[in-house]
């Protein structure tokens, strides 16, 4: 009979949302149902969940494919990481010095569908030289800073990782398997597409450690890209005048905290 109940209370919480007249609607039905039910379970947990908008409960929704148990587990796992990481809703730079002093992620321009995009350049990272918490901290100040980038109605963002010149010396499992459950856990369907280009064939090494780490979801959007064909590539989803000049566009690459 309880649980009756409690079924019949989210039903009628369906209707809240953080929605507004400034933000984006769900238009698929399902959708907008099950996010209205999720919020609703989620808000008697934890009344922080009235602060975001029905896209990030979506998102979190899709990265669960739409089951709501799984989802809301999820999304209170987020709200909970948010407020021990998050405390004052950003990274201060002075917190992630070091890490922003090796110039190893770049914020460039936006592809053809106006996501903006990453360039993380591999053997600018030396995790002797660093501190694994500080590269956290790193990662969500990164996280962070593209999502604010997106335009409206745009909830993705598009990232190449540069690994010319990558060795040994850059190998960092630890801090890679940190920076994905991070993007998989607490920005889940931010990222659209991932290319990996200028890969050395020692790198493969670690990526048979990583690979058994990446969800299906994410495995779906990670392109290797030839050299040979990696102009051509890019071009098919970046425009000439948005691609870094180092892959024969006309962007000049730009530090991410030097971006704005």
């Amino acid at each position: 009979m309880e649980k009756e109940n409690n079924k019949q209370q989210v039903v009628e919480c369906v209707s809240i949302s953080a929605e507004n007249e400034n933000e984006p609607l769900i238009e698929d039905e399902m959708e907008r149902s099950k996010v209205g039910i999720m919020r609703a379970l989620c808000d008697r947990q934890d009344p922080s969940t009235k602060e975001v908008d029905d896209l990030m409960i979506r998102r979190f929704l899709r990265a669960r494919d739409m089951d709501i148990e799984k989802a809301s587990a999820l999304f209170l796992k987020y709200l909970a990481w948010k407020k021990t990481v998050l405390p004052k809703g950003h990274i201060p730079e002075s917190e992630i010095a070091n890490d922003l002093s090796h110039n190893k992620v770049c914020m460039q321009g936006h592809d053809k569908k106006g996501r903006p995009i990453l360039v993380i350049v591999g053997n600018r990272h030396n995790p002797s030289k660093g501190n694994p918490e500080e590269f956290k901290r790193f990662v969500v100040y990164t996280l962070e800073k593209i999502c604010a980038r997106m335009p409206r109605g745009e909830e993705k963002f598009r990232a190449i990782v540069d690994l010319q010149g990558w060795g040994y010396s850059n190998c960092d499992i630890r801090g890679y398997l940190a920076a994905l459950s991070t993007l998989q856990d607490c920005y889940p369907e931010r990222l659209d597409k991932l290319y990996f280009v200028r890969a050395p064939y020692i790198f493969m090494t670690a990526w048979k450690v990583i690979y058994p780490f990446v969800d299906t979801n994410t495995r779906k959007k990670i392109v290797f890209v030839e050299n040979k064909k990696l102009t051509p590539t890019l071009l098919e989803d970046i425009d000439e005048a948005q691609l870094p000049d180092i892959y024969g566009g006309k962007m000049p690459l730009t530090p991410i905290q030097d971006s704005h």
